[in-house]
């Protein structure tokens, strides 16, 4: 069995014996409680195998009791976690954690009194707007990466949605129908949304199971025991969906994979991607990867022969205008928009709403000295200081904090300036500039999902664009430039994601103005060429030797814990290290570049390395307990953002 501890050092099986009273509940997957032979304490965990005998020459310990006899760790589940923890250096039951959800009793009872449901019967379905036959029928082991149809499509009911739904819909219907399932993973609650009324509309909504962190936990656990049973279904949630029970797998189909919502913040911090690579790998699925644009990750996998490329037919692509603003340092709204632009909006409300896409949330999210110009930031945990609303004062952005008393370092003047606008004032001055039309505000703090086909004008942040019915009359990207200068590896890659992405909302011939931007990722947005500039961009990090040319390992701890990680290294890996270096918090960092063919060795030298760290304990005081020793090494293989 496996215990369920955060130890490292604990991460492996135990033998233990069953009593004959428990031998009818001690079933495979089972949740089980264990003795540990330390202070009389006890633990929980999973039965992983059963066997008449063991290799342990001593007696062992019985089971304490059989919490449950639901056998929802699954033998293909423990699989996969093993693997991807063995991958990422971490914990087999890190990733159980991820997988499975906690128990909920009076769900499992309802659940095991229930009958279980039938196999459903569906029609196959066409895959409109890609050649003929292409994706029709996706045979096992098949792999594609798909560019996305930047349209909208109603529903039967009027819905407006994503094409890609549709794609995707279509896809998981037609493993349905020949009695497979299908798990279909995206970044938000949002393109869930999206998918389940896709779905809906095709007529399978009583087969679909819905895995993702908008549900209840007792609602989210009995979507993981449905999934037990042996029918098929298909599995719409986030990231941990990827893990979700489906019999007879037949497709495993992720959404965007560049959004880093994909990638998992506890550890081991596997990526999505990574899962359903390694599961379509152990089930023989088919997979698919679906973007409006593309991934350097995925191009990777394009080039390698890995993933086969397929793109609509014939070619469809927004009609999108590069516009250079006529004021890089004004804040205001003619400044941040030339006359060709401003003429589009004024042409385009007549019709329909329009998109307004911003950098940021609030009303002005960085302030800077009135005299020198200098960038205000909080005299407490030194985050950048901003106003929440035109009447608000200034405070921290990261801890909130009041900015009373604030003093430029610089010049040690007392008073600000506005150098960014944010959803707040943009619809301000937009709201003065058309005042005949109205004005919404989608951001993080006030989503919107969907507008009417009415004339508005619509501020959002990225990724919180609502739908509009039929399409945006015309799209603005107004930050593009303050996009692009964030400090990141993938600051090009995200910013080309999320313009086509806003794109994809607009009408049929619509204008999308992307304003303020002439650098090649502009012309690879305006020319609809989102594989051609992931290429550009891979080739680069190959002669950088920057990931996902090659796979990178972040290490994390006290200097003398992150020394010892580095020194246990074949000599050949230790060139490869940038740092050690000191981050804000006082640890020190040091970034392992690896090729891939060597990524598994150093995974389980490092991961030896961490138990190693874990297992030292402080030497207790005479008469007292020893306190718990935090963690001295963290490993994060793969960090999304490792040069931020």
């Amino acid at each position: 069995m496996v215990l369920d501890s955060p130890l490292p050092q604990l991460d492996h099986l135990f033998d233990y014996a069953i009593p004959d009273e428990l031998a009818d509940d001690a079933v495979l997957g089972a949740r089980v409680s264990v003795p540990l032979r330390s202070a009389g304490r006890s633990a929980n965990g999973f039965i992983v195998d059963l066997a008449e005998s063991s290799e342990f020459g001593g007696a062992l310990s019985p089971l304490s009791s059989v919490v449950s006899s639901v056998p929802v760790l699954t033998p293909t589940l423990w699989t996969l976690a093993r693997r991807v923890a063995d991958r990422s250096a971490g914990s087999a039951m890190d990733v159980l954690r991820l997988a499975i959800p906690p128990r909920q009793v009076r769900v499992e009872k309802t659940w095991a009194a229930a009958p279980p449901p039938e196999r459903p019967s569906v029609e196959r379905r066409t895959v409109p707007g890609f050649a003929p036959g292409t994706l029709d029928r996706l045979a096992p082991g098949e792999r594609y990466a798909i560019s996305a149809i930047p349209t909208l499509t109603a529903t039967s009911a009027g819905v407006w949605l994503p094409d890609w739904s549709f794609t995707l819909a279509a896809l998981a219907v037609n493993q349905l129908a020949e009695g497979r399932s299908a798990i279909l993973c995206v970044p938000d609650y949002r393109d869930v949304e999206h998918l389940l009324a896709a779905l809906d509309d095709l007529g399978v909504g009583a087969a679909v199971a819905r895995a993702d962190a908008k549900q209840t936990p007792a609602a989210r656990y009995r979507a993981y025991l449905d999934g037990l049973h042996p029918v098929p279904r298909i599995v719409v949630g986030n990231r941990s969906a990827v893990y979700a029970p489906a019999h007879d797998l037949g497709l495993i189909a992720l959404w965007d994979d560049g959004d880093p919502l994909h990638q998992e913040q506890l550890a081991p911090y596997v990526h999505a991607r990574d899962v359903a690579l390694t599961r379509q790998e152990m089930s023989g699925s088919a997979l698919v990867f679906a973007a409006h644009s593309r991934s350097t990750e995925t191009q990777r996998l394009v080039e390698l022969g890995w993933l086969h490329e397929v793109a609509p037919t014939p070619p469809i692509r927004p009609r999108v205008v590069v516009s250079r603003a006529s004021g890089d340092d004004a804040m205001t709204s003619q400044a941040r928009i030339p006359s060709s632009a401003w003429r589009a909006v004024d042409e385009a409300l007549h019709h329909g709403p329009v998109l307004v896409q911003v950098a940021r949330p609030g009303y002005a999210p960085h302030l800077a000295c009135r005299r020198c110009g200098t960038r205000a930031h909080c005299s407490v945990c030194h985050g950048p200081l901003q106003l929440a609303t035109a009447r608000s004062r200034p405070s921290c952005r990261w801890c909130g904090h009041l900015a009373a008393g604030w003093s430029c370092e610089t010049c040690h003047d007392t008073a600000f300036r506005v150098t960014a606008a944010g959803t707040g004032r943009t619809a301000e001055e937009l709201g003065r500039a058309f005042p005949r039309y109205r004005v919404v505000v989608s951001d993080g703090d006030a989503p919107k999902f969907e507008v009417g086909p009415e004339p508005a004008l619509v501020i959002a942040t990225r990724g919180a664009e609502p739908v509009a019915a039929g399409g945006y009359a015309a799209v603005l990207l107004v930050d593009a430039d303050r996009m692009l200068a964030r400090e990141s590896l993938r600051v090009a890659e995200d910013c080309l994601r999320w313009w086509s992405n806003a794109a994809a909302l607009a009408a049929p011939r619509a204008p999308v103005l992307l304003i303020g931007v002439e650098a090649p990722v502009a012309n690879a947005f305006a020319l609809w060429q989102q594989p051609r500039f992931a290429s550009e961009e891979l080739a680069e990090r190959r002669e950088l030797g920057f990931p996902p040319a090659v796979r990178s390992a972040t290490l994390t701890g006290t200097r003398d814990a992150v020394d010892a990680a580095l020194t246990a290294l074949p000599a050949e890996y230790r060139s490869r290290v940038l740092g050690p270096t000191v981050d804000e918090a006082g640890d020190s960092v040091a970034i392992l570049r690896v090729d891939y063919g060597h990524a598994r060795a150093v995974a389980e030298q490092l991961r030896a390395t961490v138990v190693a760290q874990a297992a030292k304990r402080r030497r207790p005081t005479p008469g007292r307990r020893a306190p718990k020793a935090p963690p001295t090494l963290r490993v994060r293989f793969d960090d999304p953002e490792m040069l931020s």
